[in-house]
């Protein structure tokens, strides 16, 4: 098992890391974009949720499985060997990994913030309403009231009545059209949002796929399949907010498309700090961080971790508590999603496992 799985890690990333880190990238961007032509718009909950647990499997399996490890104790550790704990370092990484949370964490706030504004359209909708009725019962009470006095009035006065009541009547329509066209400008918004959420997730992606191939093969491949079967559901999702936004199914595309340039950007920035980093240390070498060894570029992987941990437990996990109510429908498919998570973090594990013992 493990001689097949080094064989298909070498088969997919025969280069440096360089091209590794490429190659990684053009995997997890444009295979699960291309699965998208085989989805239908109104995928069922149920089974996307499903996926999304084994994705939150996989994820967390390579944090905890691979990148923490490795951001403690580095690669091939030789057996019986004594390994320097060195507190200070420690914290340095500890920091390293809130702050990917951090990051996370401001970008998901900021996204909803920004959400939350084309919402609050909906309060001023409702005022509306009740503003028109408000109106609609002063114009029937006023209309009563001339009805009693029609006698005294001229035709003229009617017909100028009559032209009043109907600019009035389009004056409304006028309002009401405008609001539809806000919530939908909103809905739109939203979209577009999302996709800038996407767009700078897929960044985060890209330094992952850099700094994991920098630091071996093994973390490189085990987290690039991590981030594949996680792109998969996010993909999906992404797809049908879209759809549910009023766009088509080749124009949605089109967008997830064009949001995987942020993982090549991010792979690039994370080549360039990995090859600025080595050549530091080759040409001068230079202190580390606050007088340990480490250096800025080993942050990337404790960053990683902590930004994939945000997005498997806040940005996910919530959305899977939720239930529909129906007891024996919620039974199954919470028994769905624990035997999906489980065998997402085996899978991390069995990688692992072969990893280490090879």
């Amino acid at each position: 098992m493990s001689s097949l799985q080094a064989t298909a890690f070498a088969y997919l990333f025969p280069g440096s890391p360089m091209v590794n880190s490429l190659l990684a990238t053009a995997y997890i961007s444009i295979f699960p974009n291309l699965l998208l032509y085989f989805v239908p718009p109104d995928i069922d909950t149920s089974s996307l949720n499903v996926l999304v647990s084994f994705a939150v499997g996989g994820l967390l399996g390579d944090v905890f499985l691979h990148l923490l490890p490795h951001a403690f104790l580095g690669e091939h550790v030789e057996d019986h060997a004594a390994v320097a704990v060195d507190e200070q370092k420690n914290v340095l990484i500890g920091l390293g990994i809130f702050g990917g949370f951090f990051f996370f964490f401001v970008m998901d706030k900021l996204m909803r913030v920004f959400n939350g504004g084309s919402g609050h359209d909906h309060h001023h909708h409702q005022h509306g309403v009740d503003t028109k009725k408000h109106d609609d019962h002063d114009s029937a009470v006023e209309h009563e009231h001339e009805h009693e006095h029609n006698h005294n009035e001229d035709e003229g006065g009617l017909r100028q009545r009559k032209k009043a009541a109907e600019e009035k009547n389009q004056e409304e329509k006028s309002v009401e059209k405008k609001k539809q066209q806000s919530s939908e400008e909103g809905i739109k918004l939203s979209a577009y949002l999302n996709l800038f959420a996407d767009f700078t997730h897929n960044m985060t992606d890209g330094l992952a796929m850099a700094a994991s191939f920098y630091a071996s093969p093994s973390v490189g491949a085990t987290t690039a399949v991590a981030v594949f079967f996680h792109e998969i559901p996010h993909e999906v999702g992404d797809y049908a907010i879209l759809i549910q936004s009023g766009f088509s199914k080749q124009r949605a595309m089109l967008a997830q498309f064009t949001t995987a340039v942020g993982a090549f950007l991010g792979t690039i920035i994370g080549i360039c700090i990995e090859q600025m980093a080595k050549a530091e240390v080759k040409d001068h070498p230079v202190p580390g961080i606050l007088g340990t060894d480490l250096r800025w570029g080993d942050l990337v992987i404790p960053f990683t971790a902590g930004g994939f941990m945000y997005i498997a437990t806040v940005g996910v996990v919530p959305e899977l508590l939720e239930v529909t109510g129906k007891i024996v429908k919620d039974r199954r498919q919470a028994l769905s999603e624990f035997a999906a998570m489980l065998v997402g973090v085996s899978l991390m594990g069995v990688i692992a496992w072969n990893e280490g013992s090879a």
